[in-house]
């Protein structure tokens, strides 16, 4: 299998149990999680050589988030010790009309305060085949920004598709500073996977669909994919569509661009939604194995990322646990959720 580098910040998610809200709650789950880290847990599962990079102070709290990734069998061994906090943040879990919700306290993590001297990407991204990153890293402070722009930089020199989950977060900064740092990072993006909100806010791109009101079909993308594909010369353009009828049921699909042909995923309806946190970052890894397993074959490498987020919708918590059989079983029709004995 292939070596897939990921970079980001890897938190702590304190929940209440179940459905509670966080003022009725006596008591929060700790569920270590993070945009590139769930990333690189599902390329493990998935049977690669997963490496994640951050920066995690030297205590015991910051060890939790370090087991996690261990756990899975993510190399941790380009993770640098040090700094005085690891990011928190809290997730109350939505039902029906009820959303989710989430309020962060990250500001001054180690990985917000992280300098270029920390990392040594030419040994990171060495006989690394693909990098991976999202627009969260960035958004935590201009020192992470910094941080991405190297660990792309070095990407490019050592020859490893890089791709970008855009992934606009606007309780950790606004569009106008997400614009001004995004776009000139994409010089360095192979591949670029967002939606709809993600494209408009962070890159200045808006689609014409409505994703609110159901409307989404591939029509509504293609000039949007067209235009991004030309500025910035990407190789892909990607777009999960997502269709939010309540907290617990949402239709998921996707759509891919090569330059030369759209290709729009199946459809599923997932009903009841168990955690959709973490969703996009299983569709990314699940795109990155498909790209690698299946080179030159895009729709089956989107069917194989839809079909893997699908299920990660079904799994508690940040990180999605699935095996590519199980994937591939998705992929074959297997939906009625029989017993396996």
């Amino acid at each position: 299998m292939s070596k897939i580098v990921t970079l980001g910040e890897i938190m702590l998610r304190l929940s209440p149990e179940g459905c509670e809200r966080f003022v009725q709650s006596s008591g929060f789950r700790i569920i270590p999680g993070g945009g590139e880290a769930n990333v690189a847990v599902s390329l493990a599962n998935f049977g690669h050589d997963s490496v994640y990079v951050t920066k995690l102070p030297a205590h015991e709290i910051g060890q939790i988030a370090l087991n996690s990734l261990r756990k899975y069998g993510v190399d941790t061994g380009h993770i640098v010790r040090g700094g005085e906090r690891i990011g928190l943040y809290y997730a109350e879990t939505g039902a029906s009309m009820r959303p989710s919700k989430v309020i962060y306290d990250r500001a001054h993590s180690a990985m917000a305060e992280a300098l270029p001297e920390d990392f040594d990407f030419d040994a990171v991204m060495e006989g690394a085949q693909w990098f991976h990153w999202s627009g969260i890293t960035p958004a935590i402070s201009d020192k992470a920004a910094r941080v991405v722009r190297l660990a792309c930089e070095a990407a490019v020199r050592h020859g490893v598709t890089v791709s970008v989950d855009l992934n606009f977060r606007k309780k950790l900064w606004t569009s106008e500073k997400a614009v001004s740092v995004m776009r000139p990072l994409m010089e360095y993006v192979d591949v670029c996977i967002g939606n709809e909100e993600d494209a408009q806010l962070c890159l200045g791109f808006k689609p014409d669909a409505d994703v609110q009101a159901g409307r989404t079909d591939a029509a509504g993308y293609e000039g949007i994919f067209r235009r991004m594909a030309q500025e910035f010369g990407f190789k892909y353009v990607v777009s999960t569509l997502r269709e939010s009828y309540s907290a617990t049921h949402n239709g998921w699909k996707a759509l891919i661009y090569d330059g030369k042909e759209f290709y729009q995923s199946k459809r599923y309806d997932i009903d009841p939604i168990v955690d959709r946190v973490g969703g996009g970052d299983s569709f990314s890894a699940g795109l990155i194995h498909g790209m690698l397993k299946w080179p030159g074959d895009q729709a089956r490498a989107l069917e194989f990322a839809v079909a893997a987020s699908a299920l990660k919708h079904t799994i508690g918590g940040d990180m999605s646990r699935v095996s590519e059989e199980e994937v591939l079983s998705l992929m074959g029709g297997n939906t009625n959720g029989r017993v396996q004995r």
